[in-house]
Formats: structure tokens, C-alpha cells, sequence
């Protein structure tokens, strides 16, 4: 009974063991399987291709982000001439006889974006009187910059905002705009009288972008101490004259053609990049400031000239 019974004992043990070994087998079999799905699950078309930022989706995804930097066309001219040399002797002649030798060029902390130049004439007939006349040429270039757009657009506005002071003047009377064709992109010419103690100035503003530059000359007359007034449609032709010296000499001092049309035309223009500088520069502080109105002040003649009347 003793022996059958240990049989009994050893064949449970057996049994119990057998078991045992069963379940370590599973337990071994499960990590084996659960590393198999990790791998399974990794393989895909998630991989990035070379040379690609992924960005995750929102359903969990990836896709490739594409970033480009914003690009602004460069400005065509990249110089201004010498002020004072824009205009021909025989045109300063004419516009000013008696101070075609005395130009005096404006102070500019940046003479490639901004300067200017004027000449005074007084032709003194003593008791008879006199003729009083001034000339002005301002040019202003804009560079190209991603932050304020082409220089040929910002050209444009600068332009456009020039036409307007230029008919706004404190005491302007009979004003007129008359736009200008063949003289640049885009060109107009304002006129008006205004009445001064020393006699009425008949004033002739006329203004014009080529490219990426402005140029404004201001031209105005008067006869001083009784002398007859000068004739506002000669003043008015001999400026438009100079204007287009002037157009002629930005456009040459830059390699161009001295035609006087060249240039794109309005704000949204596509034509060549116009300049101002511009391209990826951002403008000089000397050109990003709007100059003050020169009109207002041109229209009586300088001290001296007074003085002399």
C-alpha cells in the first residue's frame, strides 16, 4: 500500500512538472511574437525622403513642409549723377541767365539715394526792375527691400505723394496738373501763382519717376519792382525741357539709354526690376525720408535776391 502510494505521489509530481515546463515555454513564446508586431508596425512609407522636413498632420501623419523665402525684384538703378550736372549749360542759360555758373549742391548724407542742386538768377534793370528766377532738382532713389516691396513701387508712391503736396501749397491760387508723356514711367507737371510782398511768383513744379527714382525740379519767376510777370506757359516749358535732361542723366548714370521714356509704368508694373536698390537692401534712412516740400519754399526768391531787387 506504501509503495503504490509513493507511485501516486511521483506521478502527480510528474504530472505537476510537465505542466510547468508547458507554461515557461508560453510565457517565453509571448515576448518573442509582441516584438515581431512592434517591428511590423515601424515598417511603411513614414521614412522622410532626403532633403525633407516632415511636419506632423493632424490624423497623426507626416507630411513634407516646403518654406520659401520671400524674394523682391531688384531695383534697376543702383546711382544718382551728380545733381548739379543734370541740365546742359545752354538749358541753365536759358532757365537762369544770371546764375547758370552758381549751383549750389544740396547737403545728402547718402549722395547715391538722395541729392539735390539749385541755381539763383536776378537780372537787376535797376529803376526798370528786375527778373527773378530759381531753379531746384531733387532726386531721391529707393532700393529694393522685402520689407517695403520694389523700388520702382515704392518710387511710384513716393511720386504720386509728391504730385499731391506740390497742389496743396499755403496760398496756391489757379492751380493746375497737367501729366506729362514721353518723360519717364510716369511725369506731371503742377502749376500755380502765388503772391508774395515781392511780387507774384507764377510756379511750375514738375515731377517724374524712372525706374526707381523721383526727380522733382522746381522752376518759378517773377518780376520784381514793377517788372512785368513772367509768362507761366515759357516758365512751364522751359522746366518740362529740363526734366527731361534730367530723366536722361539718372537713366545714363546707370548705363541706360538716355531716352527719356524708359521706365516701368505704376505700382504693379513687371518690368525689369526697377531698382531702387535696391534688391534685398533696405533702403538708405537718407531715401526711406519723404523730402520736405520744396514748393512751398521755392516760390520767393532768396534773401540776397531781395536785396539786391
Amino acid at each position: 500500500m506504501q509503495r503504490a502510494a509513493q507511485r501516486d505521489d511521483r506521478a502527480q509530481q510528474d504530472q505537476r512538472a510537465k505542466r510547468l515546463r508547458h507554461a515557461l515555454v508560453c510565457a517565453a513564446a509571448v515576448p518573442a511574437v509582441l516584438i515581431t508586431a512592434a517591428c511590423s508596425s515601424d515598417s511603411g512609407d513614414s521614412k522622410a525622403k532626403p532633403g525633407e522636413e516632415t511636419t506632423q498632420s493632424a490624423d497623426g501623419g507626416s507630411q513634407p513642409s516646403a518654406s520659401a523665402s520671400p524674394t523682391v525684384r531688384a531695383a534697376a538703378y543702383q546711382k544718382l549723377p551728380d545733381p548739379c550736372s543734370t541740365v546742359s549749360k545752354k538749358t541753365l542759360e536759358d532757365l537762369v541767365p544770371e546764375g547758370a555758373k552758381s549751383g549750389k549742391k544740396g547737403s545728402s548724407d547718402d549722395p547715391s539715394s538722395r541729392s539735390s542742386c539749385s541755381w539763383n538768377s536776378l537780372d537787376n534793370n535797376g529803376v526798370k526792375g528786375s527778373q527773378f528766377r530759381w531753379l531746384n532738382i531733387s532726386l531721391l532713389r529707393f532700393d529694393s527691400d522685402t520689407a517695403r516691396g520694389a523700388g520702382d513701387e515704392q518710387a511710384h508712391t513716393y511720386y504720386a505723394q509728391q504730385v499731391k503736396d506740390a497742389q496743396s501749397v499755403d496760398g496756391a491760387k489757379n492751380v493746375k496738373v497737367v501729366p506729362l508723356s514721353g518723360t519717364g514711367a510716369e511725369a506731371s507737371t503742377v502749376r500755380y501763382d502765388l503772391k508774395k510782398k515781392e511780387g507774384l511768383f507764377k510756379q511750375q513744379t514738375v515731377v517724374a519717376r524712372v525706374e526707381n527714382v523721383v526727380v522733382s525740379l522746381d522752376y518759378n519767376g517773377a518780376g520784381l519792382a514793377g517788372e512785368k510777370t513772367p509768362d507761366a506757359d515759357d516758365l512751364a516749358k522751359d522746366a518740362q525741357k529740363a526734366l527731361k535732361e534730367v530723366v536722361a542723366a539718372v537713366s545714363s548714370a546707370n548705363g541706360g539709354s538716355a531716352g527719356a521714356g524708359s521706365g516701368s509704368t505704376g505700382s504693379g508694373s513687371t518690368g525689369s526690376a526697377s531698382p531702387s536698390d535696391p534688391a534685398s537692401k533696405s533702403p538708405s534712412k537718407s531715401a526711406s525720408k519723404a523730402p520736405s516740400k520744396s514748393s512751398s519754399s521755392s516760390a520767393s526768391p532768396s534773401k540776397s535776391a531781395v536785396r539786391k531787387s
